[in-house]
């Protein structure tokens, strides 16, 4: 029982991380085809705005702290595994539990806790852009720092459940465990 019940709870997020890098994927699409009008309407017109050059970087903040999750659940961050890559499984579990426990769930705590009253604050004074004629909604972005939080620590929980099944020589088969691969 406990164990259905903590598949079940690695699929959810699993699959609710999935379908979050599907729309941040398109946010990728979005971002790149404003980049093009940003340089042909000022360099083939002379014209720009303030406010589409900001939703460019509105777009990268979102790609970013919201993909993440994704990136860590398909194992593509970055790391130094000249001891790592020769590791068995089940030895790699134990790294990725202990850096898990000991580093990721710590860390993106530590970023929850300490923004909230920076995010917080911003939503009270609904703090817009600096620039003239800049987006109004700054207090959505930093918003973003809860939400990576938040969600890596999700993503943190849903391969600890994984790594210790595999630790103890019960990895979830294909049936019990959704098949999630890059995009």
């Amino acid at each position: 029982m406990f164990l259905q019940t903590t598949l079940r709870l690695q699929n959810t997020i699993d699959s609710i991380h999935l379908s979050l890098c599907k729309l941040v994927s398109w946010f990728t699409l979005f971002m790149v085809f404003i980049t093009f009008l940003i340089v042909v309407l000022r360099y083939g017109f002379n014209l720009g705005w303030i406010a589409m050059q900001e939703s460019v970087m509105y777009l990268h903040a979102t790609v970013f702290l919201l993909g993440a999750a994704h990136t860590l659940k398909v194992n593509e961050h970055v790391r130094v595994d000249i001891f790592y890559r020769q590791m068995s499984r089940k030895q790699k579990a134990w790294v990725d539990t202990l850096g898990t426990l000991l580093l990721l769930i710590p860390v993106n705590t530590f970023i929850l806790v300490l923004s909230f009253d920076y995010v917080m604050t911003s939503w009270q004074l609904f703090e817009s852009s600096p620039q003239s004629g800049g987006l109004p909604l700054v207090f959505v972005l930093k918003t973003l720092l809860l939400l990576f939080a938040v969600i890596m620590n999700l993503q943190g929980l849903a391969e600890l459940i994984r790594n210790i099944l595999l630790i103890q020589n019960s990895p979830p088969t294909d049936s019990q465990s959704i098949k999630l691969g890059g995009i």
